[in-house]
């Protein structure tokens, strides 16, 4: 069984943000494989189903961003996955508009969301997928950046790593990770 975490903000009221890119995989995800995201427990709301022969969750934290982990380790320990079967995906800022890149481990760099994730979990050995939002400008300003609503333009080219996102992940489950690297990064 896989865990499938997308980061981001209660919606509706973060739709359409960057800091929401990981639900909006989820919101494809759960299209796609006809998988309902509507259950409530764990500080979450999440789905069960089946992706490509695998058993799934597809959970969307509802603990906003810089508590995720909290949600994360409840339901992973009802739901007895390991680590390495927790893949999160999240936006990153120092990826290109519209890009992907998909790494078996590594540290939070500046992400909250993720920070909360690796210190809950107590450690940095999980997949993750991250899309990239464009480079934030104003260093000082980052907040609001992440958590402002984006223009139909720019969602358009979001949509591109969204969509790109959804079919690493698929690749992750069906081929294993090492093929998904090597086929998106």
């Amino acid at each position: 069984m896989y865990l499938i975490v997308g980061l981001g903000n209660p919606e509706p009221e973060y739709c359409f943000t960057r800091h929401n890119l990981g639900f909006d995989v989820l919101n494809k995800i759960s299209e796609k494989y006809d998988i309902k995201i509507n259950k409530s427990g764990f500080k979450s709301i999440y789905g069960t189903g089946t992706i490509e022969n695998e058993k799934v969750v597809l959970c969307k934290p509802q603990t906003y961003m810089n508590l995720s982990g909290d949600a994360i380790i409840e339901i992973a320990k009802f739901y007895k996955v390991p680590t390495s079967n927790i893949i999160i995906i999240y936006d990153d800022i120092d990826l290109e508009t519209g890009t992907i890149k998909i790494r078996k481990k590594g540290g939070p760099g500046g992400h909250n969301g993720m920070k909360s994730v690796v210190e809950r979990l107590q450690t940095e050995e999980f997949p993750r997928i991250r899309i990239g939002t464009g480079f934030c400008e104003a260093k000082d300003n980052l907040v609001e950046y992440v958590i402002s609503k984006v223009s139909n333009e720019e969602y358009i080219s979001l949509l591109k790593g969204i969509d790109l996102a959804k079919d690493a992940l698929i690749s992750i489950l069906k081929d294993g990770i090492d093929e998904a690297m090597n086929k998106f990064n």
